[in-house]
């Protein structure tokens, strides 16, 4: 027994060693969430708490008591801040725009019998969400003016309240922290076999089996290794969003422990089959990075899959990496039990693809073991 303990210990020590040399394996595990992750706080940290507010001009070219009227409702509304505390000419509004001092320019009537408020914005804006919101606030001013014009007392109002199955004070940092944990996990695995690559180019895998050394131990060892990895991926993206930008994380940790210990070694044996077929670091290296994007912007890591257009989102669910990451939502930001039905629909999911790699990968490892001895 002690001597399989010696064993696993300098195995243990050796995968770290060659973990530390590998490049390629850090910065893809650690230093590229952080730089993503760092940069989409700063972009988005705080826009949840912060009202709206756009920057227009009002041209006015010929007053009347409809473009009066209008006016007077435009400089009460808080979002719209004016440029011009009076009303400017079409040309220096369209001026303005082109040059996106401004998010739009509203023309008011011309003529108290003039029907329209027309509305002037950038071509490369026009899907924005500024204009967007600038839309809606004119269309509900229009609406409250043909009411107003035809007599109508307003019955109804709109109220939104928002609620959450997680705490009250989950923002868009801690969505997004939870997200960029799960891919450095997901890519600490995908690209954290590189190694294998290289011992089995160099022949040092086959002149392993011809030692004493166990092979169960070898394996044992290098998940321990990437387990390991993985913890600090963890502690290191949480200290950063927690501490650096103020998300707010609710744990249930035998939740968190079961998605970590599934997500890890399903991505490790994606990894695992990666370089099965891989004849070369580069040939590995360039599966990872395919499979890596992909996932990336598909799984809901940035923005929910909901958002995502509807033709899209089958393809986002057949993704391991959405799973990992609703489920490690549900561990660390909404604190869900071991009882929520998705947390092991989630589970087995993962479970699936990460046993079909592993299974895949091991009949390639074999196959290419008989053809090397032939």
């Amino acid at each position: 027994m002690s001597h399989t303990r010696q064993q696993f210990a300098k195995m243990l020590t050796t995968h770290l060693k060659m973990t530390m040399r590998e490049k390629q394996a850090w910065f893809w595990g650690i230093f590229f969430p952080v730089i993503l992750m760092v940069l989409f706080m700063l972009i988005f940290s705080g826009s949840s708490d912060s009202t709206f507010s756009a920057e227009v001009a009002i041209v006015e070219e010929q007053p009347n008591a409809a473009s009066q009227a209008m006016l007077q409702q435009l400089q009460q509304i808080s979002a719209l801040e004016l440029k011009s505390d009076e009303p400017v000419t079409r040309e220096q509004a369209d001026t303005w725009v082109k040059e996106k001092e401004i998010a739009a320019a509203i023309i008011l009537p011309e003529a108290e019998s003039a029907s329209a408020l027309q509305l002037i914005v950038n071509k490369e804006n026009e899907q924005g969400v500024a204009t967007q919101a600038i839309v809606g606030i004119l269309d509900k001013l229009v609406q409250q003016a043909n009411l107003t014009a035809a007599g109508a007392v307003p019955t109804y109002e709109l109220r939104l309240e928002s609620v959450s199955s997680g705490n009250e004070d989950l923002e868009y940092k801690d969505f997004l922290l939870t997200g960029m944990i799960a891919l450095a996990i997901a890519q600490g695995g995908l690209f954290g076999m590189v190694d294998m690559v290289e011992m089995r180019r160099k022949g040092l895998l086959k002149r392993l089996r011809m030692t004493p050394a166990k092979m169960s131990l070898f394996g044992l060892s290098d998940m321990t290794m990437r387990m390991l990895f993985g913890l600090v991926q963890i502690v290191i993206l949480s200290l950063i969003g927690v501490l650096g930008f103020g998300a707010t994380l609710h744990l249930y940790l035998p939740s968190l422990i079961l998605v970590f210990l599934v997500g890890a070694l399903s991505f490790n044996a994606m990894g695992y089959l990666f370089s099965s077929f891989s004849k070369t670091t580069e040939a590995y290296m360039g599966m990872a990075n395919i499979a890596s994007f992909m996932m990336m912007f598909l799984s809901g890591i940035f923005f929910p899959v909901e958002t995502m257009p509807e033709w899209l989102q089958p393809v986002a669910l057949v993704l391991p990496l959405t799973y990992f990451v609703d489920n490690l939502r549900e561990s660390m930001v909404y604190a869900t039990g071991l009882g929520s039905a998705s947390l092991w629909s989630g589970l087995g999911i993962l479970a699936l693809w990460g046993a079909a790699a592993f299974l895949l990968g091991s009949r390639l490892y074999k196959a290419k073991s008989i053809a090397a001895a032939r």
